[in-house]
């Protein structure tokens, strides 16, 4: 199994320009422990200090040796499929093949007003623009886009957050999937990977929040980043028992020591038969020190993973 992390550069208490410095320090850290994947999610909010992933994924591209890049996710119903297709290219051709595209809808929606587009077309958009990005990216040059990149074509993941008609569609176009599990028990999600691979699907990522080390070290920086996005959408604040109930087997959040994340990943491998997994830890205010020593102890947990499945 794959395992990486993403983020989404939480600016947190840092400015921006901290913020980056760390984001980039994250990715030499997890590309010399081992870890499989590097993913950069796109915002338009004063929280968050990526907005164009592709700019951040090029630097780290360029540090780098063996780690592969991701967004995480495009929000390709307010981009555009070219310039997607371009940028991703240009950060393939940096770092020697080791670009993907994991396109999505987003779980936010200030990219639509922002760029001028109106939310009612929100799944049109996304349908449309998909069909353009892998008509184009099966031979760019023929359709005039350039450059050209090592990865012919370049990798597209459908990123969904467990609406069936988009597992459906991710099978049907035989994409990898990256299914988002965020809240609740892992195994109401099982449905929907089975729509995937009833659809033709065939390579699962897991995507969650985590963190290796001493649950109360995390518990702050989750519970205000969840608190937040509650604010927003009608949910109740995160309590300290909402968050020890996730924490258990057969919760969403992944926190605890080597041992406990092991475990609870292969459980969810038992669930899911899925190909990769990815780890959100550095949330809002967490601290750089902390992100970075749970990013060296998921390489252990990498390794134990691996090779609990051989």
């Amino acid at each position: 199994m794959e395992i990486g992390v993403y983020t989404f550069a939480d600016v947190g208490e840092l400015t921006p320009q901290q913020r980056f410095a760390n984001l980039l320090e994250e990715a030499d850290v997890a590309d010399q422990v081992g870890l499989d994947v590097f993913g950069v999610g796109e915002h338009h909010r004063p929280d968050y200090a990526a907005s164009a992933p592709t700019v951040a994924l090029a630097a780290i591209a360029a540090r780098t040796q063996r780690i592969r890049l991701t967004s995480a996710v495009t929000v390709l119903s307010s981009d555009d499929p070219i310039r997607v297709h371009q940028q991703f290219a240009e950060v393939d051709l940096i770092s020697g093949g080791r670009a993907e595209i994991m396109a999505g809808r987003g779980s936010f929606i200030e990219s639509f007003p922002l760029f001028g587009y109106d939310l009612a077309d929100y799944d049109r958009l996304f349908a449309t623009k998909l069909a353009q990005l892998l008509a184009l990216r099966d031979d760019p040059a023929a359709h005039g886009v350039f450059p050209v990149p090592v990865q012919q074509p370049l990798p597209v993941w459908i990123a969904v957050g467990g609406n069936p008609q988009s597992a459906a569609r991710a099978g049907t176009l035989g994409l990898p999937m990256a299914l988002a599990i965020i809240g609740g028990m892992p195994e109401r999600f099982v449905p929907f990977t089975d729509v995937y691979r009833e659809s033709g699907g065939t390579t699962l990522s897991i995507n969650s929040h985590g963190y290796l080390g001493d649950p109360d070290d995390f518990y702050p920086a989750y519970a205000d980043v969840m608190t937040g996005i509650g604010r927003e959408r009608g949910w109740a604040p995160t309590q300290r028992q909402d968050f020890d109930a996730l924490r258990t087997r057969r919760g969403a959040l992944l926190v605890g020591s080597v041992d406990e994340v092991v475990e609870k990943i292969l459980f969810q491998h038992e669930l899911f038969r899925h190909d990769r997994f990815l780890m959100q830890t550095s949330l809002g205010p967490m601290p750089h020190d902390r992100v970075l020593r749970s990013y060296e102890l998921l390489g252990e947990v990498r390794e134990r993973v691996n090779q609990a499945l051989r």
